[in-house]
């Protein structure tokens, strides 16, 4: 499947919960970043490979700012959706909520991940156009476009 096909936002569209565990804290019995960053990567993997039907490699992931920290017994719901997509690559979205035993859900933080279509050679393939149906998606498709001019800024100039 490649650009000759297009998909919309909801058609690859994933939430994926995970319930705190102890062997998921750090130090200071919260849940480790790197933890964080592992589930927010195979939601987004999820997302790409869904849009395209393909394997898929991450590139880049934007930032993390951890907005609240998550503790043990909470339960994270991660929300992945793609918001651009170029020839090859796809962005996409991750909102990632901490939800206590009330089930009340706060924001801990949201990551935009880069993610590469693969051929059976491993090599980049083009990936289906995507379809968005409301302002919300459109916005998303142009803050997408600004972001990923920022990107090549940042590897042209090395920051």
């Amino acid at each position: 499947m490649g650009n000759e096909t297009a998909k919309h936002v909801s058609d690859s569209e994933v939430e994926q919960i995970q319930i705190v565990l102890g062997y998921h804290l750090n130090g200071q019995g919260r849940v480790f970043g790197g933890q964080m960053a592992a589930w927010i990567d195979i939601v987004a993997g999820a997302v790409a490979q869904r849009h395209c039907n393909r394997n898929i490699t991450t590139a880049e992931i934007d930032s993390l700012q951890f907005k609240r920290p998550v503790f043990a017994n909470e339960i994270v719901v991660l929300h992945g959706k793609l918001t651009y997509v170029g020839k090859t690559s796809m962005e996409v979205r991750v909102d990632s909520f901490s939800e206590d035993i009330t089930g009340i859900r706060k924001l801990v933080n949201t990551a935009y991940v880069v993610l590469v279509a693969l051929d059976e050679n491993q090599k980049p393939t083009p990936v289906p156009k995507l379809i968005c149906q409301n302002f919300q998606e459109e916005a998303e498709w142009e803050g997408g476009k600004k972001r990923r001019e920022l990107r090549k800024k940042r590897r042209l100039e090395a920051f």
